[in-house]
């Protein structure tokens, strides 16, 4: 038998929902067991996505990051951008991209007040850009259950 990640999630909370929290006494215990279970669907969703949700989010980064070495008026930036825009994921386990999208997102931070400090069309497109993937990253964390 292989377990199945999701399946198992899902059933448990389902088991934590339906039938553990009814028989789980103070009430607001029950509330405590009902959170569990909330929290194991949202584990499940996160599972289901979580590889492809930093892939994706380290590539559109790297983009913006080959976009602003050719604006960026400091060289030293400019040379981190292109060796990050060059760079790829060398592992698609979860902490290994966490590990790749912490550095690529430490070094758009870099970018982002470089750009907003430069008066030209060219720095205020990629600005743009950047707070749009900013909002397309946010979306792109949203659990289908809404905020904890």
């Amino acid at each position: 038998m292989k377990p199945d990640p999701q399946r198992v999630l899902e059933q448990t909370a389902l088991l934590l929902a339906l039938d553990t929290a009814a028989a789980v006494q103070p009430r607001y215990r029950q509330a405590g067991v009902g959170m569990l279970a909330a929290l194991l669907i949202a584990v499940r969703e996160e599972f289901d996505r979580a590889a492809a949700r930093r892939v994706e989010e380290n590539a559109v980064l790297r983009e913006l990051f080959a976009r602003g070495a050719s604006i960026v008026a400091d060289a030293a930036l400019a040379a981190r951008l292109r060796g990050a825009a060059a760079s790829h994921d060398e592992s698609l386990r979860v902490p290994a991209l966490d590990a790749s999208n912490q550095a690529l997102r430490a070094l758009l931070v870099a970018l982002h007040a470089h750009v907003e400090a430069l008066a030209t069309p060219e720095a205020s497109e990629l600005d743009a850009a950047i707070w749009l993937e900013l909002a397309a990253s946010t979306e792109r964390r949203k659990l289908s259950l809404g905020a904890f």
